[in-house]
């Protein structure tokens, strides 16, 4: 049958695993999930029987169903509110954990309740007085309302998740961990999921964990087989032209576009539109809601360009992104091993192409170093690129003006409305739309 094959959990696959009842089965089924990745199915089998986990796996290995997976299974054994805790370093992926834990619980009525930063605290209150099954929450947020909020408390709580362990720890959220273990039960299942063994999460593992098994898939770093890499190597003052060139040249693919800053990536947005693409911005100023509409805008494939910086970098999953674009070279070289994660995901084919000017060459080195090969040049015609040139130009000074206008507007209306809105100087490019390629 098509069934998820952890549902036939056969003695021969896992001679220990007690194995999911078929709910859970039915649940992987409607979401397509026919096989098992590596990491579950060495995490499963320990975690099903009830041992604590060290996960360690690159970005788009499943992680999610890993963990979510035996926690289902055991609420629907000994059901109770308040069962599991996933904490993760940002709000997007604490969204998305939060669609996982839907989508494979909604037949037998899971809650869950995302508790993050960027959101009102009041509603957030009303949500865990209802008492989730499940909550889903960035540290700093969350010792708020445990600090704060009247009548919430973790005492009962049976699982703890850490997913991306060494991102939340790089992020300082040490000390608002710490509160966390000290105020849910010690008697409790714990699952610690990282990309990386640092000595941070080595610490963490010691705090928190007891006799935990170790799942390891990758310990070197990694980029997934089936990604083709390619590097051009452009002087920096054409680089929005190369990007035009090369959104042109692989048209009707969606891409995701990754720059150094927030308002890098707000100009090349802006810079793009005037000419015809439709791409959305993804940055840490926007506000929330901005960020999530930005980002199932692209997902429902009604943008095809996504520019973000790295806060979309680490466990996104959009099934959908067939070209990762390093617009800036990233300062830290296991950035771009996540960001080129972002395509390729489960199994599909991708690309990614990074851009390296006059001043990265360094950097890409260590790059190069680091995955342990060495890159191809992607396949370029320069006098194409040169006769883009004005036009980009032109746009460049429409994308120009428009921030300047942005940042006069959210001075004198004092919001943080961002992108969308054209603002009166769209589509005044020469052309407008981009050229059709010829057939």
């Amino acid at each position: 049958s098509a069934k998820y094959a952890l549902c036939d959990f056969e003695p021969s696959h896992f001679p220990t695993s007690p194995g999911f009842t078929d709910v859970l089965c039915e649940a992987c089924d409607q979401l397509g999930w026919k096989v098992p990745t590596k990491i579950q199915i060495e995490a499963i089998p320990v975690a099903l029987q009830g041992r604590d986990v060290i996960g360690l796996a690159e970005t788009g290995s499943g992680k999610t169903g890993a963990f979510a997976l035996p926690i289902l299974q055991a609420l629907l054994e000994t059901p109770q509110r308040l069962f599991a805790l996933v904490l993760t370093p940002t709000r997007e992926l604490a969204f998305q954990i939060s669609e996982q834990f839907e989508a494979l619980g909604s037949s037998i009525g899971v809650q869950s309740t995302v508790i993050v930063g960027g959101i009102d605290t009041m509603s957030q209150s009303l949500a865990l007085a209802k008492k989730p099954h499940v909550i889903i929450a960035t540290p700093g947020r969350l010792v708020d309302h445990l600090e704060n909020t009247k009548g919430f408390n973790l005492r009962a709580l049976k699982f703890l998740v850490m997913d991306e362990a060494d991102r939340i720890l790089n992020m300082d959220f040490e000390t608002e961990v710490d509160k966390i273990l000290k105020v849910i039960p010690r008697d409790r299942k714990t699952f610690l999921f990282s990309a990386t063994m640092t000595k941070k999460v080595q610490k963490l593992q010691r705090a928190a964990l007891k006799n935990p098994v170790k799942c390891a898939v990758s310990s070197k770093y990694q980029t997934v087989e089936k990604l083709q890499q390619y590097y051009i190597f452009i002087p920096s003052k054409f680089k929005d032209s190369y990007l035009v060139y090369i959104l042109n040249e692989l048209a009707g693919n969606s891409f995701m576009i990754f720059c150094s800053t927030c308002n890098n990536t707000q100009r090349t947005a802006l810079l793009l539109r005037n000419l015809g693409f439709t791409a959305i911005p993804l940055h840490g100023q926007m506000s929330q809601n901005k960020r999530l509409g930005s980002l199932n805008k692209f997902k429902a494939k009604a943008r095809s360009i996504l520019l973000a910086t790295d806060v979309a970098s680490r466990g996104l999953d959009i099934p959908h992104v067939d070209v990762v674009i390093n617009f800036d070279i990233p300062t830290h070289s296991k950035d771009y091993i996540h960001r080129v994660g972002r395509t390729a995901r489960a199994g599909r084919s991708g690309k990614s192409i990074t851009f390296v000017t006059q001043y990265d060459v360094e950097l890409f080195q260590r790059i190069e170093h680091l995955i342990g090969k060495k890159l191809p040049a992607f396949p370029m015609q320069e006098e194409e690129v040169m006769m883009l040139t004005e036009r980009v130009a032109e746009a460049q000074r429409f994308a120009r003006m428009e921030l300047r206008e942005q940042g006069e507007k959210k001075r004198s209306r004092n919001d943080d409305d961002d992108t969308e809105e054209a603002i009166g100087v769209r589509n005044k490019v020469a052309g407008g739309k981009k050229k059709k390629r010829k057939a």
